[in-house]
C-alpha cells in the first residue's frame, strides 16, 4: 500500500442496508479505502482521493470496474487518460498499466474478479 492511503477498519456490511458514499470518508492529503468483500474470487473496495491525490501507475493480473460515486478523476490506461466524473465507470484491463488521480476529490467503488 502506498505511504498515503489509510484503510479504514471495516464493520460487517452482511444483510445492513447502507448508502456508499457515507462508507468511506474524505482525509486531507490522503487516499481513504474500505474493503467491502475480499473472497477467493475477488475484491470491492471503496476510495476516497482527496484532490491531487493518486495511485502511481501500476498492473494487476485481473480486469477491475472502477465505478465513480462522487467528485471527478483522471484514470490512465496504458498511457491514455480518461476523464470520469460521478455517475461514470471505465474497465481496466488486467495487465495493462493503469494509474489514477483526484482532478477533483473523488469517491470510487473498485470491483476486481479474480475468476
Amino acid at each position: 500500500m502506498e505511504p498515503n492511503v489509510r484503510e479504514l477498519d471495516s464493520k460487517p456490511l452482511i444483510a445492513k442496508k447502507a448508502r456508499l458514499l457515507d462508507l468511506v470518508s474524505y482525509q486531507a492529503s490522503s487516499v481513504v479505502s474500505r474493503t467491502m468483500i475480499d473472497k477467493e474470487a475477488g475484491t470491492t473496495t471503496l476510495f476516497a482521493f482527496d484532490e491531487g491525490q493518486g495511485l502511481s501507475e501500476h498492473t494487476a493480473p485481473f480486469d477491475a470496474l472502477v465505478q465513480i460515486l462522487d467528485g471527478e478523476a483522471e484514470v490512465v490506461i496504458s498511457g491514455k487518460a480518461h476523464r470520469l466524473k460521478k455517475g461514470e465507470m471505465i474497465i481496466m484491463p488486467a495487465n495493462r498499466p493503469h494509474a489514477l488521480k483526484a482532478v477533483k476529490r473523488f469517491k470510487m467503488m473498485l470491483i476486481m474478479i479474480r475468476s
